[in-house]
């Protein structure tokens, strides 16, 4: 293996890497109370939120709108994530994950386990991961 091989493996190590720790914050927003202030950064700008399940929203204002909304929907949420795949072609990538998590819905009280999974594209805007396409399907839902 020569230098340049090397290097294309440790890049794509830190990328992978890199995209672990976008999703990890964005499970840190999503149960800081779907936090809107915060979600945006994490998208590119023309970026989509999508889910046949919860709504749709394109780029950052709506994408923001959405979590506003989610913040009324939902008083608790934990996202264990799991079972990350990860593909990495130059600057753009894609990922699937699983979640598992317990959430309270807000009117009613109603504490839900909901199983969900994750398809991501992803692209590197000035040397930093964001979501191009987040897609989340709601797989299964029992009372907790």
């Amino acid at each position: 293996m020569d230098a340049t091989d090397l290097e294309k493996r440790i890049t794509r190590m830190e990328d992978i890497e890199a995209i672990k720790q976008l999703k990890a914050l964005y499970c840190e927003i999503c149960d800081d109370m779907h936090n809107p202030d915060r979600i945006e950064a994490l998208f590119a700008e023309d970026g989509i939120w999508e889910s046949p399940d919860f709504g749709k929203a394109v780029g950052h204002a709506e994408i923001r709108d959405l979590f506003s909304n989610f913040q009324k929907t939902f008083s608790f949420s934990q996202h264990n994530i799991m079972n990350p795949r990860i593909t990495v072609d130059g600057n753009r990538a894609t990922g699937i994950w699983y979640i598992m998590g317990p959430w309270t819905y807000a009117d009613t009280n109603d504490e839900k386990w909901l199983a969900l999974r994750y398809d991501d594209d992803y692209v590197k805007v000035d040397g930093q991961w964001k979501y191009k396409h987040l897609r989340v399907v709601l797989r299964m839902t029992a009372d907790r």
